[in-house]
């Protein structure tokens, strides 16, 4: 274990800090630049066909803009973050934990893009076109405003790209003792309820939609099963090892 003083302890702190804020801000001038072709990308995939898009104030434009920014930098800076957090901690871990804590960042970053991907491409078109046919049924003229459309972009995406982290949280409350796959199974019905209430509640009241959605949050409830249970086998088995080599020692 490293017994770094608090000062030190600081400076570093102070020093991971510093390169994720340059990062982030390093992508986010990138972002702004980039964003001008995002927006056009974005207006020809299937979720903006047929959607006007319009402008209701003089700022509504750079409010996009910086939103669009905001995601470029965020999807960059995410994997230097995990690996300044890695870097932060690793003295205070032993050789054995250290390189099992340096996969979680990648696949960390893998879920989270995944999630993200998965949400924008399956679960917002669906959305749009729900919302699109309610307020065509009523009768009312759609006129939709940019800021709104990326508003509820967000609020769809980032929640769920959020929650397919779930993996990789559940391995390292695994690893460091936390937590036991024995109370996931344990509690997999009151597991599968919440999910099924998130799905349903993150789409489209239609049945399809709420297929679409829970049934890959609940396997990656099953999945994280796997993942805690395969975590437990190699901390018990360092244990077992580590108990070991103090009886030789003895």
């Amino acid at each position: 274990m490293n017994d770094m003083p608090l000062v030190e302890h600081l400076a570093e702190l102070r020093k991971r800090i510093i390169i994720v804020l340059s990062f982030f801000l390093a992508s986010l001038i990138a972002g702004f630049f980039l964003s001008s072709s995002l927006l056009k990308w974005f207006k020809h995939q299937p979720a903006a066909r047929g959607v006007d898009w319009n402008v209701f104030s003089f700022t509504d434009g750079i409010i996009i803009y910086f939103k669009c920014a905001f995601l470029v930098s965020l999807l960059v800076t995410l994997p230097i973050l995990l690996l300044q957090i890695w870097l932060f901690v690793k003295p205070g871990l032993k050789e054995e934990e250290a390189k099992t804590t340096v996969f979680y960042i990648p696949l960390s970053f893998f879920l989270f893009l995944f999630g993200t991907l998965f949400s924008y491409f399956v679960v917002f078109p669906m959305t749009i076109r729900f919302m699109t046919s309610i307020n065509r049924s009523i009768g009312a003229v759609e006129t939709y405003g940019l800021a709104h459309y990326f508003t509820l972009m967000f609020n769809v995406v980032l929640p769920i790209a959020v929650v397919f982290e779930l993996p990789v949280v559940v391995m390292f409350l695994t690893s460091i003792g936390l937590l036991h796959p024995n109370y996931l199974r344990k509690s997999r019905k009151a597991a599968y309820l919440i999910l099924l209430v998130l799905g349903v509640s993150l789409t489209p009241p239609d049945f399809v939609s709420d297929i679409s959605v829970s049934i890959p949050l609940l396997i990656l409830f099953e999945a994280s099963i796997w993942c805690s249970t395969y975590s437990l086998k190699k901390r018990t088995k360092k244990l077992a090892a580590l108990e070991y080599e103090k009886a030789n020692v003895s």
